[in-house]
């Protein structure tokens, strides 16, 4: 009897782990952001593509902004693909997927999903965390109650530092520069959406302040441009 117990004893702690080990693994393109996001405050983003299946002007013709989505969640690979559009680097001397007067890069991009707002860091192509917990809904509010800001799985939010283009080009001149480079990151987005089979559309209609507020920005850092990003419906 005690042999007996000792071979179904063993077989209950051997038998998950072989089943576990014979689990395919996915692949991390094909994996969705999990609902709790990214328990580390510090999250390695999947290289992006350097080529894609359609061409520019595919991608051109293609953009449209769209306000509904799927509900379906994005992977970690298309998020990553979005943020490097923006201000991915390009160039072994810090260069960046959009231009910069100065290369002195005064725009700092979010990502705000389910699990929280995220800080993307150019450099090394990750994610940090910025506030945990969803605020989609007190985005939502901070946008006019835009339903786009709520029902899109991922909004990328473009802030900008005009105090780093400032320090070259003067108080007067800086946010020309600093606008023109917004423009040119959100076109990116907007573009990169279309190449990933996604639809997104830029918001520019919101309270500053509250929208600082729900990200817990720098009171530095001023925002221009949401980006709800998602699946076509």
């Amino acid at each position: 009897m005690r042999t007996l117990f000792a071979v179904v004893v063993l077989l209950a702690l051997v038998l998950p782990v072989a089943c576990a080990a014979t689990q395919p693994r996915m692949d991390v393109t094909m994996t969705p952001v999990p609902t709790a996001l990214f328990p580390s405050e510090i999250i390695a983003l999947p290289a992006p593509r350097l080529k894609g299946t359609l061409t520019l002007e595919e991608t051109l013709a293609r953009r449209r902004s769209v306000r509904e989505f799927a509900d379906a969640r994005l992977t970690l690979a298309e998020l990553g693909q979005l943020l490097w559009a923006a201000q991915g680097i390009t160039h072994p001397d810090g260069f960046r997927t959009a231009p910069s007067a100065g290369a002195l890069y005064p725009l700092q991009v979010y990502l705000v999903i389910p699990g929280g707002a995220y800080r993307y860091e150019p450099q090394g192509h990750r994610l940090l965390s910025q506030v945990q917990g969803d605020v989609r809904r007190a985005l939502y509010d901070a946008a006019l109650q835009q339903d786009a800001v709520l029902q899109a799985p991922a909004v990328i939010v473009i802030a900008a530092v005009y105090a780093r283009t400032a320090r070259k080009y003067g108080e007067e001149r800086s946010p020309r520069y600093v606008h023109l480079e917004a423009g040119h990151a959100a076109q990116n987005v907007l573009l990169q959406a279309v190449a990933l089979d996604l639809g997104a559309v830029p918001i520019g209609a919101f309270y500053d302040d509250r929208v600082k507020q729900v990200l817990a920005l720098p009171a530095d850092h001023q925002p221009l441009y949401l980006i709800p990003v998602g699946h076509l419906k």
